[in-house]
């Protein structure tokens, strides 16, 4: 759902914002308004961004090779964090810098018609864009608010589509609300006011989209509640009696990877053994799909070793060997 959703999105967000910017630049030609100017900028830099997504989800379905035996799953996630860059530099600096330049070399708009027209013509496209992208992440998104939704959200593109056309709307805004105001007035500083706020503005977002697409590029575990399926999953009470410890970690959108320790009974033979371990990941895998590599060591269950807890150097991040 979320890569099908993704992409009609992506499509329909690269459509809408490749006509705005034709008509951001004209409007910037006939009228000198640097808020028009700062908003052509600003939707070029979100058509290259939707390319930059369309372009990570193809690569990300390579096959698995010997150098990258996990696959390439994670190149969506590469691709995210290059939007946020992106979003950040050219969009939002620029903007600043633009807003700066106007307000210290204030020029007067001309034809202040032309940005109007073409500003309410892109707010009409952006919202449906905008609306396109909430329909799809209404179906992904599963009962959480939408903040939750931003945070917890694996496959990248529908996020990162929601707040590119959030910003492209409220910066909308604020273009219209910086020419109009240049035109009751007669003042030009507030055209640049108005494209200050607009780089403010992607600045922010693109900070947000930074933060979460580091996080999933470091390596996210699943959500609780398919942590818990999981579990209940790996143990039958009869073979494996106990999950004694697991981590789980998102290769991509679509694909986990499972590894845990299960207790099994002392006098199963090697035999049972290893068919405990298939059962488990048969029943693991049609628990939850999408745990595409599964990794499972049989050991006898302990209480003392559980009360002492792990091995902090056995644990990734933590000390390593031989310090105190």
């Amino acid at each position: 759902m979320s890569t099908e959703g993704g992409t009609k999105a992506l499509v329909a967000a690269l459509s809408a914002n490749l006509g705005i910017a034709v008509g951001k630049f004209v409007a910037f030609a006939f009228s000198g308004s640097s808020s028009m100017l700062a908003e052509g900028v600003h939707s070029l830099a979100d058509s290259g961004n939707q390319v930059l997504l369309l372009v990570g989800g193809k690569r990300s379905q390579r096959r698995a090779t010997p150098e990258h035996p996990f696959g390439y799953g994670r190149e969506r996630y590469v691709y995210a964090f290059l939007v946020s860059i992106v979003l950040f530099s050219v969009g939002g600096m620029f903007a600043v810098y633009e807003g700066y330049e106007k307000i210290v070399h204030p020029h007067e708009l001309e034809n202040w018609y032309w940005p109007v027209g073409v500003l309410v013509f892109a707010i009409l496209l952006e919202a449906w864009s905008f609306f396109t992208a909430f329909r799809e992440a209404v179906k992904d998104k599963v009962g959480h608010g939408w903040p939750a939704y931003i945070r917890r959200a694996k496959a990248p593109e529908l996020p990162v589509v929601l707040l590119e056309d959030t910003g492209a709307l409220i910066g909308l805004v604020l273009a219209l609300f910086g020419v109009g105001l240049t035109v009751i007035t007669g003042d030009a500083v507030w055209d640049g006011v108005g494209t200050i706020s607009i780089g403010v503005l992607l600045i922010a977002i693109a900070l947000v989209l930074a933060v979460e697409t580091k996080s999933l590029l470091i390596g996210e575990s699943a959500h609780e509640e398919v942590v818990a399926e999981i579990r209940d999953a790996l143990v039958d009470h009869d073979t494996v009696t106990r999950v004694i410890h697991m981590r789980t970690m998102h290769l991509g959108p679509e694909e986990l990877l499972v590894a845990a320790k299960i207790a099994v009974n002392a006098e199963d033979t090697a035999t049972q053994v290893a068919e405990a371990i298939d059962a488990a990941e048969v029943r693991v895998r049609r628990a939850v799909p999408i745990a595409r590599v599964i990794y499972l060591e049989p050991d006898i269950y302990s209480a003392e070793k559980e009360a002492a807890g792990e091995d902090p150097f056995a644990t990734p991040g933590g000390p390593p060997p031989g310090a105190h």
